[in-house]
């Protein structure tokens, strides 16, 4: 599913009177507001799951090509945990073929 889909998708769900625009603006919304929150503090949607930035310290790895010892500098990057209802949702529509694409 790509972004034009699942703006589709919203605009069905929201109902007859909804527009695209609309929907579009929802998903943006939403996903506005979930990446600045996430720079500083965990955002949990219960039922769906949580996205956290998480840090990675500095270490010592090898280069594949060379074999030389090398220093990798720490980091951070976004994690996301789905909960384990949308787990369940996910395993469950897998199994009773319920995705099936348009």
């Amino acid at each position: 599913m790509n972004k034009t889909q699942l703006v589709d998708c919203i605009q069905t769900k929201l109902g007859e009177g909804a527009t695209k625009k609309q929907a579009e603006e929802a998903l943006k919304a939403v996903l506005d507001a979930i990446s600045e929150s996430v720079q500083t503090e965990k955002v949990q949607l219960v039922g769906f799951g949580t996205f956290e930035m998480k840090t990675r310290a500095a270490r010592t790895g090898r280069n594949p090509q060379t074999g030389k010892e090398m220093k990798i500098a720490a980091s951070s990057t976004l994690a996301f945990k789905p909960s384990s209802v949308f787990k369940k949702e996910v395993k469950t529509c897998k199994t009773k073929k319920c995705c099936k694409k348009k």
